[in-house]
């Protein structure tokens, strides 16, 4: 049995939280959940902090994981919009549970942190 089988078999949710959880993937992800169709551009300036090097890199693999769609328009000049897969907005739930549980209890979180 191998080590991703043993980490399964351990918590499975693993592998769904290796990618999901991976650096800028949930601010994407929110966002074009949230507001639909981005370009590049609308999700920079959304994100504010991420490079252009990173957000291509994560747009990528959010594509390859089937979570977005990449649309390009061969306009003058060139567009390109990102959109979110029903497989990206079946995260709805998931995201609308974690917001709850931060609005709960990010302050009591915070507080401990501090003890």
């Amino acid at each position: 049995m191998g080590v991703i089988q043993r980490t399964f078999d351990a918590c499975p949710v693993t592998p769904v939280i290796e990618v999901i959880l991976g650096r800028w993937t949930v601010p994407i992800l929110w966002l074009l959940n949230q507001h639909g169709r981005q370009r590049f551009g609308e999700i920079q300036q959304a994100l504010p902090g991420v490079t252009p090097k990173v957000l291509t890199q994560r747009l990528r693999q959010l594509e390859t994981d089937g979570l977005v769609t990449r649309q390009y328009y061969a306009e003058m000049p060139p567009r390109v919009e990102y959109e979110a897969t029903p497989l990206a907005r079946s995260l709805g739930p998931v995201f609308q549970a974690l917001e709850t549980w931060s609005q709960d209890h990010l302050a009591e979180l915070l507080r401990a942190r501090k003890s």
